[in-house]
């Protein structure tokens, strides 16, 4: 079980660097849903950050993946860095440059002011040239480092926005050299912020200019799947408020307004997106480290079913919690009003979750088109149900689409890994902790929320009720597991 002790170990403390960026998020929702001054400004936000996690995606291009697999399996080490580095810095060069002649038509086409678009270069660019110097930590196992200069990255980022959205706006003598406008002053933090981290994690640059052209095309002939995969990814993760805008019956600013209600109350499913986030970035280096080991397949296993029962519990844990948080992360009631779609989000970042561990078996056997073939499978879902569905039952249908795409990602990905990978999962109990989690939570949000009242005592008594049934299952199936588990991280 040490390689599990490793695993949560490293997850713990990527856990810890992932949460302060994405408590970063949730500040950032909170500042912007309480001083920007309408639901509309803030769905404008929200659609232009969708464009900044496609764009992300097509300027990294899988190269963050597959120096993972050449790093462990490369035996010069030293060719694989600056390759995938420098090859990376001519790409977002090439970006920055080009965008001089294609802002301001995109901008135009957006309906989004194109000086918001000028400092969005600038954070893509910054954050791309970031990429392969701390996958180069998460391979070294320098956990502790990553943490450290994500921490900063989150001070300066909370630190600048909180100054330029509240302070600024009772120092008017400061706009004779800064913009007026909120929302361009948020952009401003942003990119300050990805500017000075860049610094923190500079020193890999600090080399001569290296491409190995033959080491390269074998990196782009593993990576261009990924490519395919994460837009199929951002499609399913963002799209659907652009889609939003698009497609309500409703005039441009009332459709931004139901946008900003849906990103708001989206963004309260932060709890699992956490948990799935910090596990990948645990699991995703020992996935490669372990593939030559005779018990990886049962080491993989375990890990999709240590996932699974501390997700169900979590997730039905966070749901009870919802009301409680909600005033943390939403800073106007007048958001609220969708907070129907937030577990509905919740399980599909479950879903997501597992899916990610159940990817093992394409990226350790550089099958990775199999990977493009499920997320486009998921993506072309995700937009037939939002365009078919959306006129109807608004920003609802989105929410259902992600759950959906996510689900369907899970469930193909597991059945494709049985013919290409055979792996020993405990199907019959993950499957059974699955339907108790989603199950036990939907009647307490949709059901015993509305029968015994928001925020009462009988409420939450019921709600400590299930959590320990809950818990008594999976306890009473997995009683080993989990007391190895629990014991390897005191040991730690």
């Amino acid at each position: 079980m040490s390689t599990l002790k490793n695993l949560f170990k490293h997850t713990f403390v990527y856990g810890l660097a992932t949460v302060l960026p994405r408590v970063l998020t949730v500040l950032l929702t909170w500042l912007l849903t309480k001083y920007l001054d309408t639901e509309s400004d803030f769905g404008e936000v929200s659609i232009l950050f969708t464009y900044i996690v496609l764009l992300n995606v097509v300027l990294t291009y899988g190269m963050e993946t597959a120096f993972f697999r050449f790093y462990n399996g490369e035996s010069a080490t030293e060719k694989t860095i600056k390759t995938s580095l420098w090859t990376l810095v001519v790409t977002t060069l090439v970006f920055a440059i080009s965008s001089i002649f294609w802002i301001e038509p995109v901008a135009r086409l957006s309906d989004i002011n194109v000086s918001y678009w000028r400092w969005v270069v600038g954070i893509l660019s910054f954050d791309t040239l970031m990429v392969i110097p701390f996958a180069l930590m998460r391979a070294k196992n320098q956990s502790l480092k990553y943490a450290i200069i994500k921490m900063i990255n989150v001070v300066i980022s909370v630190g600048t926005s909180a100054v330029f959205l509240i302070a600024t706006q009772k120092m008017t003598s400061l706009f004779t050299w800064l913009p007026n406008d909120k929302k361009e002053l948020f952009f401003i933090s942003g990119c300050m912020a990805s500017a000075l981290t860049l610094l923190f994690v500079s020193k890999p640059y600090i080399s001569k200019f290296y491409i190995d052209i033959s080491l390269l095309k074998r990196m782009l002939r593993y990576s261009w799947p990924i490519l395919i995969a994460g837009l199929a990814f951002a499609i399913n993760e963002a799209l659907d408020k652009v889609l939003l805008q698009w497609l309500l019956p409703l005039d441009e600013k009332a459709a931004k307004e139901q946008v900003g209600i849906y990103t708001a109350c989206y963004r309260l499913a932060i709890g699992m997106t956490l948990y799935a986030t910090a596990f990948r970035l645990g699991v995703e280096p020992f996935f490669f480290s372990q593939s030559k080991d005779k018990n990886a397949s049962q080491q993989y296993a375990m890990i999709t079913k240590a996932f699974v029962v501390l997700g169900a519990i979590g997730m039905f844990v966070y749901i009870v919690l919802l009301d409680v948080i909600k005033p943390l992360l939403i800073g106007k009631p007048s958001y609220l009003v969708g907070m129907k779609i937030t577990p509905i989000v919740v399980f599909a970042f479950f879903f997501f979750g597992i899916y990610q561990t159940l990817s093992v078996w394409y990226k350790v056997t550089d099958k990775t088109r199999y990977g493009a073939y499920i997320s486009i499978t998921g993506a072309v879902l995700t937009i037939v149900l939002n365009v078919v569905c959306i006129p109807t039952i608004g920003y609802m249908a989105s929410a259902m689409a992600t759950c959906a795409a996510y689900g369907l990602m899970m469930i193909v990905s597991y059945s494709m890994g049985r013919k290409h990978m055979p792996i020993p999962y405990d199907i019959k109990n993950i499957v059974l902790y699955i339907i108790l989690s989603v199950g036990f939570s939907s009647v307490f949000f949709y059901l015993l929320r509305d029968y015994f009242g928001i925020g009462s005592i009988q409420l939450y008594l019921a709600g400590i009720l299930m959590t320990a049934i809950l818990v008594g299952v999976i306890w009473y199936r997995e009683q080993p597991l989990l007391q190895q588990i629990l014991r390897r991280k005191n040991e730690s």
